[in-house]
């Protein structure tokens, strides 16, 4: 397993190199989202051909994370890349707190995303190097969860994409679909899709150990880059309506609604 892990961890390492590199040559650190995503599909590819598993398990974990890597890192290209030139505010704000030297501490940061982009894989390294011959019921209840929670997620992204995309609603709160009860139904969904890798990781030796990954999700996306920093650049922008808006959803729990 270990020499699984140093290949990933090289790997994206290395990618992240080079894209702070271009980064830092187009003044957009927002790029840095694009290949977090993207590196779990290396990560996917390498499990595959390096890992000592039951080869049905592992190529069930491996098609999941290529399809859910693929999937987010496809739908952030096209945001990111549709404003190239503009760099997102809460990168922005990065940028002015880490002046007069904002690009090397980018350099940090984006090295240290690939290091995440390791640790939070630590459910898919003890499923694909868990030997037992047999899926077991809580796997299969694993990959249910994480089905129904790409679904969702998909569903989110795309109710958000058709509300920015009508010109009507430019400088308007999305309330439509399931952001009408959740504030954050993307993020609840993305939480969910680590829980269930976690089920996953269960039937291997140490599989608790894969609770790690889904806790620091959650923590991240309600306390560091998530949550509070796009609340902070929904209010900037849009002011008493975001306000409001929080007012009458839940942050995170998307059939749940405020009276």
């Amino acid at each position: 397993m270990i020499p699984t892990i140093l290949v990933c961890t090289a790997l994206c390492c290395i990618v992240m190199f080079f894209v702070w590199t271009y980064a830092k040559s187009i003044q957009n650190a927002g790029v840095v989202d694009i290949f977090w995503a993207f590196n779990f599909s290396i990560i996917a590819t390498v499990i595959c051909l390096m890992a000592t598993g039951f080869w049905e398990r592992k190529l069930i974990i491996a098609g999941m994370v290529l399809i859910w890597s693929m999937r987010l890192g496809i739908y952030l290209l096209i945001r990111v890349g549709s404003h190239l030139q503009v760099e997102e505010g809460r990168y922005k704000k990065l940028r002015e707190e880490w002046a007069p030297n904002p690009d090397r501490k980018f350099l940090f940061f984006f090295q240290s995303q690939a290091l995440s982009n390791v640790y939070l894989a630590i459910p898919f390294f003890l499923i694909a190097f868990n030997p037992k011959p047999e899926i077991s019921i809580l796997e299969y209840a694993g990959i249910a969860v994480w089905g129904i929670s790409i679904l969702g997620e998909g569903i989110a992204d795309a109710q958000l994409k058709k509300f920015k995309s009508n010109q009507v609603n430019k400088g308007k709160v999305c309330d439509a679909g399931l952001w009408n009860y959740s504030r954050h139904p993307n993020y609840f969904f993305e939480s969910m899709i680590w829980v269930g890798y976690f089920m996953l990781s269960l039937n291997a030796d140490y599989g608790w150990v894969g609770v790690l990954s889904p806790i620091t999700i959650m923590l991240l996306l309600f306390r560091v880059t998530g949550i509070p920093m796009t609340e902070e650049q929904a209010i900037r922008s849009k002011g008493d309506a975001y306000k409001e808006y929080q007012r009458t959803t839940s942050v995170f729990v998307p059939w749940f609604k405020k009276k």
